[in-house]
């Protein structure tokens, strides 16, 4: 078994795409995975299952998410191992310590990141955009709501990027050690 964490994108903000968390375990449940739980109102699934093939898994929550649910919700798929590395892999260290102004984009692909790359070379400071091998990382240090690097990534990034700032990354990770 693979301990894997499902990220979803835009649910349970504001009044559309709401889905309640014990619905949520049940279909991951019902797709076969064991030990199924989530983390926080946002989307986060940590779950074990017979197979590593994260894209696959991805696609199966989005189909039974848009059976069941009646909309649509793009899922990212990553491993414990993944969410580990991602972790380490963390250029902007000293953004560590105000987590809730640092934001990490988990990336379907490395070809998304590679779209970031001009973002990542501008300077809109206070703020920092960095690129990892398989995330980027976000610092606002003026928050979330009046950074100016923001604006521009989710444009750049789309549907294709999913963010959880590092407090939420911390706990997935525990929840994955668990």
């Amino acid at each position: 078994m693979t301990t894997c964490v499902a990220l979803l994108r835009g649910i349970n903000v504001g009044r559309a795409k709401r889905i309640a968390m014990a619905d949520l375990r049940d279909l991951v449940a019902g797709l076969g995975h064991r030990n199924v739980r989530t983390l926080l109102n946002s989307g986060n699934v940590i779950f074990e299952a017979a197979r590593a093939d994260t894209e696959e898994l991805a696609r199966e929550i989005e189909e039974r998410i848009a059976k069941r649910c009646g909309f649509s919700a793009r899922v990212l798929v990553i491993t414990a191992e993944e969410l580990e590395a991602i972790a380490r892999s963390n250029p902007l260290r000293e953004a560590e310590n105000e987590p809730s102004r640092f934001l990490v984009a988990f990336v379907a692909s490395t070809a998304t990141l590679a779209k970031l790359k001009p973002l990542a070379k501008e300077t809109r400071a206070p703020d920092r955009l960095a690129l990892g091998p398989r995330a980027a990382y976000l610092w606002c240090a003026g928050g979330i709501l009046e950074s100016r690097m923001l604006p521009a990534f989710s444009r750049l990034g789309g549907e294709e990027v999913t963010t959880r700032n590092w407090a939420t990354v911390q706990k997935l990770q525990a929840a994955t050690r668990a």
